[in-house]
């Protein structure tokens, strides 16, 4: 479990209240990034121009209500968010939000509650990190599988070599040259 001084997120927090920043920037400790918006306008800018892995969203907003802002920024990028609504629309904002994925607190906000629920995404931004590392790994090692094989296939065919033959020969060029499988079977095919 990582300590909570080696959380480096991006947040945005989109706000028309100056209280309601303040109250959001004193549960973050350790964010590398955090911006502010003040409309969904600007938030949808910054969205654009950025990945955040944490948005807050400050439900109503001044030039709209914030629920279209929220889901919006749920599907882009894998981004967490965090939607704070009137007690009034509470259940129907939850009702909305569970399925997307958008956590939502009713205000006015309970004593901590919003420095849990920032840790909660922070928490679930790490475990996504992670995943995301995993697959990229994956799809590496199927990138170098897939080059490999085809330089087997490439000395199967002009080389006459079994399949085993080709891997050796691949393998002892790759150790030869100091380099990995899938560069020694690029400069084969090359």
């Amino acid at each position: 479990m990582s300590k909570r001084n080696d959380i480096q997120n991006s947040i945005l927090i989109v706000s028309a209240s100056e209280q309601f920043t303040a109250e959001v920037k004193k549960s973050l400790h350790g964010f590398i990034t955090i911006d502010i918006a003040k409309s969904a306008a600007r938030a949808r800018r910054c969205i654009l121009e950025r990945r955040y892995d944490i948005v807050v969203i400050n439900i109503p907003l001044s030039d709209e209500s914030g629920e279209m802002l929220a889901l919006d920024a749920a599907e882009s990028n894998s981004t967490s968010v965090l939607a704070a609504v009137p007690r009034e629309v509470y259940g129907a904002a939850l009702e909305r939000f569970s399925d997307c994925g958008i956590l939502a607190v009713s205000k006015p906000l309970e004593h901590g509650i919003l420095d849990k629920a920032v840790r909660f995404l922070t928490a679930v931004q790490g475990r996504m990190h992670a995943e995301e590392k995993k697959i990229r790994k994956l799809e590496d090692k199927m990138e170098e599988l897939r080059v490999v094989s085809k330089a087997k296939l490439l000395l199967i065919e002009k080389k006459h070599m079994t399949e085993d033959e080709a891997h050796r020969f691949i393998g002892k060029l790759a150790m030869d040259n100091g380099v990995s499988r899938r560069a020694a079977a690029e400069s084969l095919l090359e």
